[in-house]
């Protein structure tokens, strides 16, 4: 028979009021008497029914994701599994708003987190810059008590905020080891797209690309990374304009968005070089590019896990309740015309 909170008061000792302040984090309970009804908790191996006990207390999870708007097919992609959760959040008491900002626009997705109200606000999953403004934000929900998870794209460190994605290093070596396979002894320059280096993760698939690149394939050079704002009319125009002036080129990583403006440019190229091409996130475009051979290989993240992960983990903070280990690990997933 499983033990109750009666058993608990028992057995520390206490009242089953006092027990109720500690099982909730309420003030006004001595220390010694938070550690005698620990103690109780787990002698008795208690575990408390998070569902019940938020029913009672006729509390609901309200759950705010703010994601940039724009063309990017990974973040509607992501935008769709949020609204899939959203479809049996009311079964489980949880409340899910989405917000949309303009990309790379930092100063309005520093307001939108601002205009969060701590009073209906339980927790926030959100696809953040490295920008200041931004960074202090995340500082502010944080100090309300309102636990935050970064999604995508890590941030610097701080109490309360937890990463829910791949590992953007690894990401970029990975990139970088499908590159210099795919190219095998053939020399030359390597073009190197993102969408904007005040992201994170843009920032790291780099980082983790021209450690493999400089370390195993010295007949390999990059040029400057090309920011596109994650845009594929900036990609196609900065693009074409690289091609031209560069004839050696042998290879392209797309570490951001804006892969349509690189498929068009390919596939317009008259000439029929052949460059060996990395990108990233698999969506009908790049799909259809592995397809056609026109790209080499995509590394991918699961949006739907990243977006049940991060409701999970804002749940367990929420009702200080552990989680699964390993359940939460974003894994790297490549693909390959032959794998589809």
């Amino acid at each position: 028979m499983r033990p109750t909170v009666q058993d608990v008061a028992r057995q520390a000792g206490v009242s089953l009021a006092t027990v109720d302040r500690v099982l909730n984090r309420r003030p006004g309970v001595r220390k010694v008497t938070i550690a005698k009804v620990e103690t109780a908790i787990a002698a008795l191996g208690y575990i408390r029914d998070i569902s019940a006990a938020n029913l009672a207390k006729q509390q609901a999870y309200r759950f705010a994701f703010v994601i940039p708007d724009g063309s990017n097919s990974f973040m509607h992609g992501l935008e769709a599994e949020i609204e899939a959760v959203k479809l049996h959040s009311a079964a489980n008491r949880t409340e899910i708003s989405i917000y949309k900002v303009p990309t790379f626009d930092s100063l309005a997705l520093a307001a939108t987190l601002d205009r969060l109200d701590p009073r209906h606000c339980s927790g926030v999953a959100v696809v953040a810059t490295e920008d200041v403004v931004v960074q202090d934000a995340l500082a502010r929900l944080c100090q309300n008590n309102i636990p935050v998870v970064t999604l995508v794209s890590d941030t610097p460190a701080r109490q309360g905020q937890t990463y829910v994605g791949i590992d953007n290093v690894a990401a970029g070596r990975t990139a970088g080891r499908l590159m210099g396979s795919f190219l095998g002894a053939r020399s030359g320059k390597i073009v190197l797209l993102a969408g904007s280096m005040v992201l994170r993760d843009h920032v790291e698939r780099h980082m983790g690309f021209d450690q493999v690149i400089i370390s195993d394939y010295n007949q390999l050079q990059c040029l400057p990374i090309i920011e596109s704002m994650d845009d594929s009319g900036i990609v196609k125009q900065r693009l074409r304009r690289c091609l031209a002036a560069h004839t050696d080129i042998v290879g392209i990583y797309n570490m951001g968005a804006g892969n349509r403006g690189l498929i068009e440019v390919l596939s317009a190229d008259s000439a029929g070089n052949k460059h060996v091409v990395v990108a990233h996130e698999l969506t009908e475009h790049t799909r259809r590019a592995l397809n056609t051979g026109t790209f080499d290989a995509i590394i991918h993240q699961d949006a739907g896990h990243e977006v049940r992960s991060a409701l999970r983990i804002l749940k367990a903070q929420i009702d200080k309740t552990p989680l699964l280990a390993g359940q939460e690990t974003i894994r790297i997933e490549i693909y390959l015309n032959e794998n589809m």
